[in-house]
């Protein structure tokens, strides 16, 4: 195996681990913060190395505040809310019998 073939397969590794954690955070982003926040709990203990702890309050998964500049959407008092659009949903019925 040549060195080219171990980087090549390095670069093929990351950029595959890569868009597995996007589409993974894309998904599920409820899972992604609590797994997020617990990995950061666990290396903000007490008795840990100073990087450790550093490391652990920067991955720390920030909160809503319930300010405007977190873009919740959910008030609707950040701004104009978009424009309704004249697409009309559809509905079924059933064929009555004959």
């Amino acid at each position: 195996m040549t060195a080219f073939d171990i980087v090549q397969a390095v670069i093929i590794g990351l950029v595959v681990l890569t868009s597995a954690v996007v589409a993974f955070r894309k998904l599920l982003p409820a899972t992604a913060k609590r797994w997020q926040a617990n990995w950061s709990a666990s290396l903000n203990r007490s008795g840990r190395a100073t990087w450790m702890r550093a490391l652990g309050r920067r991955l720390q998964p920030a909160t809503a505040t319930g300010s405007c500049g977190d873009g919740c959407g959910s008030c609707n008092s950040c701004g104009p809310s978009a424009a309704k659009s004249d697409v009309q949903p559809l509905e079924f019925r059933p064929r009555k019998p004959s």
